[in-house]
């Protein structure tokens, strides 16, 4: 069992910081993959950037995010999949193309652009970041980091140290309806039945997945 540090976000990320900075200087020039999972509305993104964020502070130019989100089937798959009620579960993104793509990325020397995914059109967006040559350390954030099933099993191999976050269902819960309506693309009952029926599966899954993790943390922050 990995261990559980209760811990403020800004405290997570100061014992982040020195821990990779470490294991890079030990690498040897290789890059090194971090990855950041947990539930969706567990607040990785905003983490991982900002953990980006402060090591090239210290380093300039020497980490880069890599999203999963990006690797959301195309929307149109999924309704032909007739599977817009599940968007979002792992079997409704590219899981194996993830995986290949974080090999490449892992042993590339020339600059690799990755796909993102665009909340105000509900879809995947082609060459959304690029990673330089000279970038060393690679932040990969997203829910199905550390499961077992299907494709994603290949995804922790790729991965030198995984962290998960958690954070209480109840606040989940209310950010991600907040999410969802912020775009306005659709109703709020809508979203309520998707957050129920689809969302919160997701995290009761992907809280399942944390005994992969090297470490916990389990955020306290502010409802």
């Amino acid at each position: 069992m990995p261990e559980t540090l209760a811990l403020t976000p800004q405290q997570a990320l100061s014992r982040l910081v020195p821990h990779i900075l470490e294991m890079e200087s030990a690498a040897g020039g290789q890059r090194i993959a971090i990855g950041i999972a947990g539930g969706p509305g567990a607040g990785k993104s905003t983490l991982a950037a900002e953990l980006v964020t402060m090591l090239n502070a210290v380093k300039p130019g020497s980490a880069a995010l890599v999203p999963m989100d990006g690797f959301h089937m195309k929307h149109a798959k999924i309704e032909a999949m007739g599977e817009v009620d599940r968007k979002g579960a792992p079997h409704t993104f590219e899981g194996a193309a993830f995986v290949s793509f974080l090999h490449h990325l892992k042993h590339a020397t020339a600059p690799v652009s990755g796909p993102g995914y665009s909340r105000k059109i509900e879809d995947t967006v082609a060459d959304a970041f690029t990673v330089a040559p000279d970038v060393r350390v690679l932040v990969v954030e997203g829910n199905y980091l550390l499961l077992t099933q299907g494709p994603w099993a290949g995804v922790k191999a790729l991965l030198d140290y995984t962290v998960f976050i958690h954070v209480p269902r109840d606040l989940v819960r209310a950010r991600l309806l907040r999410r969802h309506g912020e775009e306005g693309l659709f109703t709020e009952e809508r979203n309520r039945a998707h957050v129920e029926r689809n969302d919160l599966p997701n995290y009761d899954l992907v809280d399942q997945s944390r005994e992969g993790a090297d470490v916990v943390f389990a955020l306290e922050v502010e409802r």
